[in-house]
């Protein structure tokens, strides 16, 4: 597989150069705001775990719900246009948070949040659907793995400053920078041009018998078309139930992050709540984005070899038990640790495994399958999330971070059996026809 390097990719594709310069500088504010806004709640809500419950939740379930129609909407519509509709409304919502000032406003916050992930299901949903077209086939390993490796490195530096900043010039502070952000991002997106963010349907009709001849009745139709994809198409399916099985132990880590760096480790060596649970984030970051830039070379040694089946379940394994092994470590630094090698495997695989699911399914498709697949998981991680608050009634957060890490293995482990047994198989890749064209369908 020939591929460009990240910085080939930057310099001779002007429209994913402005594509990720614009996430980068909305991600870099985005995470400014969720240590902010944590910090805020836990502040005003006096270390209530139900109130960090409720925001974490409220960061979640919108995305959940909307995400199908989401999907569906930007299949049919400008996507560059969604995406510069909901970076300008986001920077509107961002500034209300301004406004949370005692437990009476709390509403406001959880409102707030609420506004940002519907906002952000249709702005991700655009997104992902246009990143294949923008990159094309033979670089979107490359164009996968930057983006989600800049996201995640902006993760650690916007928390770690997010942290820093809530606990030198307020909360405040952190919501005007990420208000700021969203500005930026719409003008760099509205700078790509429409056509660059779709396939031309003409020329691929002939290949791809599902696209219909006539403009869909209804959203619903396009929803339904897209869960009759996933059913009949096992590969696709496959990863789609794999993600789910993940989120129910890797859905807490947010909740885990905030619990063991705002009360647990708190106090070490006279660190605060917010950065303790920065630096925890930060590890989780760097551990991402580091595990994004190798997995471009590990994924083109996986392909030529056709071993990335068994490396994708056995990284779902490793990274749950690193996961786990963070409610055994006795100090933040040690915790920390443990918790960046488990994003650098989680990070590798989850690149290899998003460019395989967009390779999979054909362009007209790809916005309801992706956001599907994003909403499904993250279903699963609100009630895992919410389970977990529940859960602290009666254990501690490192007994609770020992089992999510441990449910979040049990994900590769029904991954290579299902391999190992043969109910499932990769369609196999050539050089003239792309694995998108269609998944072999392998009954169950």
């Amino acid at each position: 597989m020939n591929s460009l390097t990240y910085m080939q990719l930057l310099r001779s594709n002007r429209s994913f150069r402005r594509l990720w310069l614009g996430q980068v500088v909305s991600e870099l504010g985005n995470w400014f705001n969720f240590i902010a806004a944590l910090g805020l709640v836990r502040l005003v809500a006096n270390n209530a775990v139900g109130a960090t419950t409720i925001i974490l939740v409220a960061r979640l379930a919108p995305f959940t719900l909307f995400a199908p129609l989401a999907g569906a909407f930007v299949d049919r519509w400008s996507r560059r246009t969604v995406m510069i509709v909901t970076d300008l409304a986001r920077a509107i919502v961002t500034l209300s948070l301004l406004l949370v000032h005692s437990p009476e406003d709390l509403w406001i916050a959880y409102a707030c949040t609420i506004l940002l992930s519907l906002l952000g299901a249709f702005f991700e949903a655009a997104k992902n659907a246009a990143v294949p077209n923008i990159t094309g086939d033979s670089d979107l390993l490359a164009g996968n793995a930057l983006m989600f490796s800049s996201r995640f490195l902006l993760m650690s530096f916007g928390a770690a400053l997010g942290g820093w900043t809530a606990s030198h010039f307020g909360y405040r502070a952190a919501f005007i920078v990420n208000s700021l952000s969203f500005l930026v991002s719409a003008y760099s997106v509205w700078l790509i041009a429409d056509r660059d963010t779709r396939q031309d349907q003409q020329a691929v009709r002939p290949k791809l018998k599902t696209i219909s001849a006539k403009r869909r009745a209804g959203y619903w139709s396009d929803i339904r078309e897209g869960w009759s994809y996933i059913i009949h198409h096992a590969p696709v399916a496959t990863i789609l139930g794999i993600n789910i099985l993940w989120a129910t132990g890797g859905g807490a880590i947010n909740l885990i992050s905030d619990r063991l760096g705002g009360l647990v480790f708190a106090g070490q060596h006279g660190i605060s709540g917010d950065s303790a649970v920065a630096a925890l984030y930060f590890a989780a970051g760097m551990g991402l984005f580091i595990g994004m830039m190798i997995a471009r070379r590990v994924g083109t040694y996986l392909e030529l070899r056709s071993r990335t089946a068994g490396f994708l379940g056995w990284a779902l394994v490793a990274q749950g038990f690193l996961f786990a092994g963070i409610g055994l470590m006795p100090t933040l630094v040690f915790a920390s640790a443990m918790l960046f090698m488990s994003r650098v495997v989680l990070g590798v695989e989850f690149a290899i495994q998003e460019t395989l699911l967009m390779r999979l399914v054909p362009d007209n498709l790809r916005g309801r399958v992706s956001t599907t697949d994003r909403a499904s998981e993250l279903l699963v991680w609100s009630f895992s999330t919410a389970i977990a608050g529940w859960s602290l009634r009666a254990i501690t957060p490192r007994t609770l971070t020992i089992i999510s890490g441990l449910l979040s293995a049990s994900s590769g482990v029904l991954w290579i059996a299902l391999f190992a047994l043969k109910r499932v198989r990769l369609p196999q890749r050539s050089d003239d026809q792309s694995i998108q064209a269609e998944a072999e369908i392998v009954s169950t």
